[in-house]
């Protein structure tokens, strides 16, 4: 089995409805592909994706779910200027530091994270 990453850039998901996107990530994921999408979804649209992915579940016999890890990179050190610089980008553009990783159920088993990194594990 071949491996697949592919990279969502926040341009091409952030003009999207919340439908649109939902639909665009479940179909790249169904396709056994782990994706790395820049900046995160809005609760609202994390919990669509899971709903999406239970009835894709029970519709399909060979999908088995997904994965879905949110990692923000902590910043230290940072002086009062540079922090209101970035509380300020985030305010204006979002939190496009954040990584969001969506995976199959059927490749990805387990995801851990903590401050400084984000494993994947994967099935051989």
């Amino acid at each position: 089995m071949k491996l697949a990453l592919q990279f969502i850039p926040y341009a091409e998901i952030a003009y999207l409805s919340s439908y649109q996107r939902v639909k665009k990530l479940i179909d790249t994921v169904s396709h056994d592909k782990i994706l790395l999408l820049q900046g995160k979804l809005h609760p609202d649209e994390e919990a669509d994706l899971i709903q999406e992915a239970m009835r894709k579940i029970r519709s399909s016999g060979k999908f088995k779910g997904i994965e879905l890890a949110t990692f923000t990179p902590k910043t230290r050190n940072l002086g009062m200027l540079q922090n209101f610089r970035e509380k300020l980008a985030v305010a204006f553009f979002g939190d496009r530091d954040v990584l969001t990783v969506i995976g199959p159920a059927a490749i990805v088993t387990e995801i851990k994270k903590d401050p400084t990194k984000l494993e994947l594990f994967l099935k051989k």
